[in-house]
Order: C-alpha cells, then structure tokens, then sequence
C-alpha cells in the first residue's frame, strides 16, 4: 500500500504511541458508528414525539455528525501521526468539543419533550 507523502516525513515514532493512535481512532470510528445507530433506532423504534418532525431532525443530526465524525477521525489520525513523526506537539481538535455538543443537544431535547408529552 502507497503512504502518503507526510509517511516519510521525521522518523518513526514509538511503536506504542502508533499504535495508541490507532486505538483512538478506532474509538472515534466506533462513537461515529454508535451516532449512525441511534439515528437508525430513533427513527425505527421510537414512536413519533408530540413535536411534528422532531423524531426525523433528531435522527438526521446523529445521522450527520455520525458520518461527519467517522471523516474527521481520520483527519485526527493523521495530524497525530505527522506530529509525532516530527517531534511536535500534538494538534489540539475542536472534534470533541463539538460531538459532546451534538450530544447534550440531542439529549437535551429528548428529556424535554419526554417530560412534556401529553400522553
């Protein structure tokens, strides 16, 4: 397999912090896959809420930052890999930030609307 051209850059980092990478990126890869999968239950296994259409926009954001996630985590992986590879410091990432958002809001409006239904 053909490496990209930052692969050759520096020198090898430790086998244990590579691999430590991987492992990461592998959380990251199984959270955006776990974001898929709550926006395919929602949308089949959740009955539909008292606000038309909230059910839909809440599956289609998991949806989105699932797929979004599982992008940027190989963004991540790389920017890791090329700051070891030089000796640098490791790039801080707006990515968890934004997921734990992605999360309290759509956690958030689930227990209000469970709170407030009418049912």
């Amino acid at each position: 397999m053909r490496h990209p051209r930052w692969y050759e850059e520096g020198k090898e980092p430790d086998y244990r912090f590579t691999l430590a990478n991987e492992r990461t990126f592998l959380a990251w890869v199984r959270t955006a896959l776990a974001l898929v999968a709550g926006a395919v239950a929602l949308t089949q296994l959740v009955p539909s809420f008292s606000v038309a259409g909230l059910r839909t926009a809440l599956a289609v954001l998991l949806a989105v930052a699932g797929t979004l996630l599982a992008g940027f985590a190989y963004r991540r992986w790389a920017q890791v890999q090329r700051a070891m590879r030089r000796e640098g410091p490791l790039p801080m990432d707006w990515l968890p930030a934004a997921i734990g958002a992605v999360a309290a809001v759509v956690g958030a409006v689930v227990v209000f609307v469970v709170l407030n239904d009418p049912r």
